[in-house]
This record gives structure tokens, C-alpha cells and sequence, in this order.
């Protein structure tokens, strides 16, 4: 199992020059609210994923710094290094791996990554947006082509908007976007629905390993994808034309879509309780360590900022016990109990 051993950073948000060592099982980053330890985890994200889950490249930089610097260490004595310069035209953001430079992370020097945040506790009960997020970022881990896909996506889906904003736009020039966005939209519909069925087969019985309950959780992708999925969408764009000249924008595809959880074959949303609502977000958040272990053979590194404060003792347990097995770097505002088990950095404001 390959592990990060040492991390280091440069002029990364409210850090000027850090550097550590990380423990190969559990590494427990203490401070205040405002000390930086959610940066840390974001640059390892962003040094093993290719970019931010929190925001762009020119967010990370410090204040009035020309520059930042990210480098990691792993066990097989590997290094990489991350370099963002927002003053270069092309290449403002390089990966040097193996002492070779590249401007965007290739597939095969991606290492899987497990990310739980505060916000995935409210996955449910936020907007469809979040959700879809959450799918995208899990599916673009298992498959590459996703990725790039989902980036061709919504830069069609851009140009259409565009269009669709002005008052001479003909349907002829609307069509070409129409066309791409119906291929491109199609795959992404497609992995959706694999993925969800995937996770659906596994989730009830999941979440009553933790719950210890009889109760029912299932998920699902809000359209069904029967039959040809790229005519279908193509024909929806085509039937939605006046309409979205009328509200100058793209009404129909999967940038609308979303993800629906039921709880006894009601709506989670409506009917399960606060405790229940997060046991199924845990529950999801172990299948997609299981699924992205099983599908890339690699033990996924799993990054939790700051969700055990937001557990109770009970499903703290069922979450330690469950990803025990792998490098596992938490934070938090305060110390974990049975701290000699764990690697301990406490941050300074």
C-alpha cells in the first residue's frame, strides 16, 4: 500500500512555509477554526486528484504571494510537486512527477481519494447541485473518460446559453450545440445510472450494518435512461428551443438532473430523522471506499476535515472501524480520544 510520508507547502492559503511527516495508518491535524488545517487537506486532494474540491488555483495563492508550492512524499520514494504561477501565460499550473513536468494530472498518476466534509452531512438535504457533484467526483475517480466528458459538457453547454441569450439566434445555430450536448450528455446520464444502481445495490444493507435497523434506503437517478439516450436528449433540446430562448438558458440535460434517496419509500428528505439522514451519507461514503478499492485495486487515501465533531460516538466508531485499514488524515478543533494510536500535528493561528 503506497501512503504519503511527508507533505510540504508554500504560500497555500493562510500557509507561508509548512512541512510534516504523516503516519502511514492515522494522522490527526489539530487547531483553531482559521489555523489552516482544512488547506492541508486540500492540497493533498489536489496533489493526488489534478485540482481543488474547495475552489480554483488562484484562490490557494496567499495573499500578495507570486506563487505556491505544493510537495509530496510516498513510501515507494516517489515525489511529486505541484506549482501554480499566475503570471505565466500557458502552464500556470504544473505537476512534476518522476522529474517529468505535465500541466494537467494524467489518469495513471491519480491515486484514489475518499474526501468527507462537513458538507456531505447535509448531501441530502442540499440542492441537487451538491449531489451532483458528489456522483461526478466519485465516477471521474473510476473513469477517466468521465472527466474529460463532463468538461466537454459544460463547455457546450455554455456556448448554448450564450446563444440562447441572444435575440437573433436561429435554430440552425442552436442545433450544432444541441448535437454535442446530447452526445456528450448521453455518456454522462449513462455512468450515472450504472454507478447509482451500483451503489443502490449496496446501500440498504450498508446502512443497517451501522444503524443495526430494519428500515429501507434505496437511491436513484432522477431520469431513467431507456432505450437511446443521445436521441432522446437530442429530441428534448430540440422541444425545450422556444422555451430556453425565453429563459436564456438550457433547461433539459444533466446539469438539471439530480439524485434521489428514499427512506422507507418515502423521500429521505421528508421522513428521516437528522441521525438517520447521516447515517446514510456514512453509509454512502463507505461504499464509495469499497467500490473505488474493488473497480482500481489501489486502497484509496481517505481524507475526513473536520466530520467527527459532527458524529456522535456511535457512528465515530462505525467510521474508524470501517477505514481503519488505510492512511487515513483527519482534523479537527480538538484532541481525538486514544491519541497514542494516532500521528498528532497541532496547528498555531
Amino acid at each position: 500500500m503506497v501512503v504519503v510520508t511527508k507533505l510540504s507547502v508554500q504560500n497555500v492559503r493562510s500557509h507561508d512555509n509548512f512541512m510534516t511527516s504523516l503516519s502511514p495508518s492515522m494522522t490527526v491535524i489539530t487547531g483553531q477554526n482559521g489555523s489552516g488545517k482544512t488547506s492541508l487537506i486540500e492540497a493533498i486532494y489536489l496533489a493526488l486528484q489534478g485540482s481543488s474540491f474547495k475552489g480554483s488555483d488562484s484562490d490557494m495563492l496567499r495573499q500578495d504571494c507570486p506563487w505556491w508550492r505544493i510537495d509530496l512524499s510516498f513510501t515507494d520514494h516517489t515525489k511529486r510537486t505541484v506549482k501554480f504561477d499566475p503570471s505565466r501565460l500557458y502552464g500556470r499550473k504544473s505537476f512534476v512527477i518522476d522529474e517529468k513536468t505535465s500541466y494537467r494530472l494524467s489518469s495513471k498518476h491519480k491515486h484514489p481519494v475518499v474526501l468527507f466534509e462537513p458538507d456531505d452531512l447535509r448531501l441530502l438535504n442540499g440542492s441537487p447541485t451538491r449531489r451532483r457533484q458528489f456522483i461526478d467526483r466519485f465516477i471521474s475517480q473510476l473513469d477517466p473518460l468521465y472527466g474529460a466528458t463532463l468538461r466537454k459538457y459544460e463547455r457546450a453547454l455554455k456556448q448554448r446559453n450564450n446563444l440562447l441569450k441572444k435575440p437573433l439566434t436561429g435554430y440552425d445555430e442552436l442545433f450544432v450545440w444541441n448535437i454535442a450536448l446530447s452526445e456528450y450528455g448521453a455518456y454522462i446520464i449513462e455512468q450515472r445510472t450504472i454507478f447509482i444502481e451500483q451503489i443502490n445495490s449496496k446501500l440498504n444493507d450498508t446502512y443497517h450494518d451501522i444503524a443495526k435497523s430494519s428500515d429501507v434506503v434505496s437511491v436513484h437517478y432522477s431520469h431513467t435512461s431507456i432505450g437511446d439516450v443521445k436521441q432522446k436528449l437530442l429530441s428534448e433540446l430540440h422541444h425545450h428551443n422556444e422555451r430556453d430562448k425565453l429563459l436564456g438558458n438550457t433547461s433539459v440535460g444533466p446539469h438539471r438532473h439530480d439524485v434521489i434517496f428514499q427512506f422507507n419509500n418515502s423521500p429521505a428528505l421528508s421522513v428521516a430523522s437528522r441521525g438517520e439522514v447521516r447515517t446514510i451519507v456514512l453509509a454512502l461514503k463507505f461504499l464509495e471506499v469499497g467500490i473505488i478499492e474493488q473497480i482500481t485495486n489501489v486502497k484509496p487515501i481517505i481524507l475526513l476535515d473536520d466530520v467527527f465533531s459532527e458524529l456522535d460516538i456511535d457512528r465515530q466508531k462505525a467510521l474508524s472501524d470501517t477505514i481503519r485499514a488505510h492512511q487515513i488524515i483527519i482534523t479537527s478543533t480538538h484532541v481525538l480520544s486514544d491519541s497514542k494510536h494516532y500521528k498528532h500535528i497541532e496547528l498555531n493561528n
